[in-house]
């Protein structure tokens, strides 16, 4: 196990515990390395660790029967994966994959049942994160039904940009479609239109974002609403 800081800056939730919790709770954790394409859980599979990103970001991904899929939320350095466990189950919902490699920090879900008991203070932090992810998905699911193509994947480069710490991302057509769940044309013209007005520059799967300000401005108000709870709810622990 590596030795890890008391405080890591890098994961906004864990950085929002108090000193003396933070720390306990990291004396368990270890660093590990997400690679890209990785699969952390399989939907109906046991869960066996937390994460909490760092510097990489995990999509959860709803897969129907057949071959449909759709990414319905994303996580990185402002949240956590084991969510489940929190409500007493250890059954992952979703599919876990690894879209920006980096590291993590890693809890064996037996020890996160154990800090959970202990620490009110985590308790009510990860309620709080709770809240967040499922405003999050009933947000998705409403976008994804009402929302513009390009409307939804400028809000969708804004949440990988956040989640990457980078103006630079490396996404396929291909890749996009299936995670906004629309046909790979939709997302070359939306990418076509969001590069014509100078928002970002797109050449053979590499995406860099030349205007955020203006990059917002083009997404649906699903993305600052977003912003706007996380920070109410977690960063300033107002009420819910």
């Amino acid at each position: 196990m590596k030795p890890l800081p008391l405080r890591p800056s890098t994961n906004y939730l864990l950085d929002c515990l108090p000193c003396q919790d933070r720390a306990s709770f990291l004396t368990h954790c270890e660093a590990v390395n997400l690679v890209f394409g990785e699969v952390i859980s399989e939907p109906d599979g046991q869960i066996q660790h937390v994460y909490f990103p760092l510097n990489s970001f995990v999509s959860l991904i709803a897969q129907l029967s057949g071959r449909e899929r759709l990414e319905v939320t994303m996580v990185g350095s402002e949240g956590m994966l084991g969510m489940p466990l929190i409500l007493g189950l250890d059954e992952s919902p979703l599919r876990a994959l690894v879209q920006g490699a980096g590291p993590a920090l890693r809890m064996p879900a037996a020890d996160f049942g154990q800090h959970l008991a202990q620490s009110p203070a985590l308790q009510a932090l990860l309620k709080r994160y709770l809240y967040v992810l499922m405003h999050q998905l009933s947000q998705v699911a409403a976008c994804t039904h009402f929302h513009h193509v390009e409307a939804r994947l400028a809000r969708w480069l804004l949440m990988t940009q956040d989640r990457a710490h980078s103006d630079h991302l490396h996404l396929t057509h291909a890749f996009l479609a299936t995670m906004l769940g629309v046909r790979r044309a939709g997302i070359t013209l939306a990418a076509m239109a969001l590069q014509a007005r100078g928002l970002i520059r797109y050449h053979r799967g590499d995406i860099t974002v030349l205007d955020r300000t203006r990059l917002i401005e083009a997404a649906c108000g699903c993305y600052a609403a977003d912003c706007r709870l996380y920070r109410r709810v977690i960063t300033e622990g107002g009420a819910v």
